[in-house]
């Protein structure tokens, strides 16, 4: 089974200085048909304006990924005397991950005056509840996804990603035009797989920003491919069935 969540479907949130769009329900938007994907919870488009931010604000229980694309993005917790990052600033080509374990506050904002910042925020359900707060931010190559898959977080940290609570990996590559890779499904596991930014072909679907797609039951192997003058960044997670 393949399920399509184009873009212009997803729900779509605008607070002055936000503008969020959410693949699944999240806040103010319900959709029942869309509550996640297996322990996926949350895929959000954030783009928040100059002085713009999420005032402190609580989690638990919850792995937490900050991708950005654009623009820097400014995050601070109040529990640095637990191990987690205190306050720093995140930009393109780097990867937050923090694991609210039993429980965290923190506040995320822009860190900028000037250039408004885009990124994409990412929950995942954990396997074991009321763990240690954790965190770390992580510089990754972007030359090393171009034209093949980059491990971004996995569990407890395998394949040199940021270490997931869950057995669940989250892989980016970057293709442009004429450039392509193999997308492996095994019917034990799900995937879900989204367009950061740019235009793609997966096995015939024309695919852009935004677009995502998820994987049950389904086996084989599968090809995507970069189309369009801009580089495509598209994230893939693997997923516990």
């Amino acid at each position: 089974m393949i399920l399509e969540r184009p873009a212009a479907a997803r729900g779509e949130v605008s607070a002055g200085w936000l503008h969020s769009r959410h693949t699944f329900s999240f806040g103010h938007f319900y959709d029942p048909q869309w509550m996640g994907f297996g322990p996926l919870r949350v895929v959000n488009e954030d783009i928040v304006a100059p002085g713009g931010g999420f005032p402190p604000h609580r989690h638990a229980n919850m792995e937490i990924l900050s991708v950005v694309l654009s623009g820097a993005l400014a995050h601070r917790d109040n529990t640095t005397g637990e191990g987690l990052g205190g306050e720093g600033v995140l930009r393109p080509g780097e990867v937050q991950w923090m694991s609210a374990g039993h429980g965290v506050e923190h506040s995320e904002f822009n860190g900028s005056k000037d250039e408004a910042v885009h990124f994409l925020q990412i929950w995942i359900q954990p396997d074991r509840l009321n763990a240690q707060p954790a965190y770390e931010q992580r510089a990754f190559d972007a030359r090393e996804r171009d034209g093949r898959w980059q491990t971004l977080a996995a569990p407890d940290g395998a394949d040199g990603g940021l270490p997931l609570r869950q057995q669940a990996w989250l892989r980016a590559v970057r293709l442009t035009s004429g450039q392509a890779v193999e997308v492996a499904l095994d019917p034990a596991r799900k995937y879900w797989l989204h367009v950061a930014t740019g235009d793609v072909d997966f096995d015939g679907r024309a695919l852009t920003a935004g677009d995502a797609l998820g994987f049950a039951d389904e086996a084989g192997t599968r090809r995507l491919a970069g189309r369009g003058a801009e580089p495509a960044d598209v994230l893939f997670f693997e997923l516990p069935a």
